[in-house]
């Protein structure tokens, strides 16, 4: 499933920012500032990941809904063939 590629891109991505993180020095100014714009960037590609699995939720939760009114109003019309 292409998700589970690109979750586990993040994941690799995530990994290697945390080793970097370890190895830098904190009297290392311009390291530092690399790895905040890093983070920066992790930090919106979760986000983005984020509101497109809210988004697929909400689609998924509508589906669902439909789908049981469908079964509910099937379920209404066989009563009412059957005198209930």
């Amino acid at each position: 499933m292409m998700t589970d590629k690109k979750n586990d891109r993040l994941l690799v991505r995530l990994r290697r920012l945390k080793a970097k993180a370890a190895a830098v020095q904190p009297n290392d100014r311009a390291q530092l500032i690399a790895l905040l714009d890093d983070i920066g960037t992790l930090r919106d590609l979760l986000m983005r990941e984020c509101a497109r699995l809210d988004q697929e939720f909400n689609r998924t939760t509508a589906r669902v809904t439909a789908i049981t009114a469908y079964g509910r109003s099937a379920q209404s019309v066989r009563d009412l063939r059957r005198g209930h």
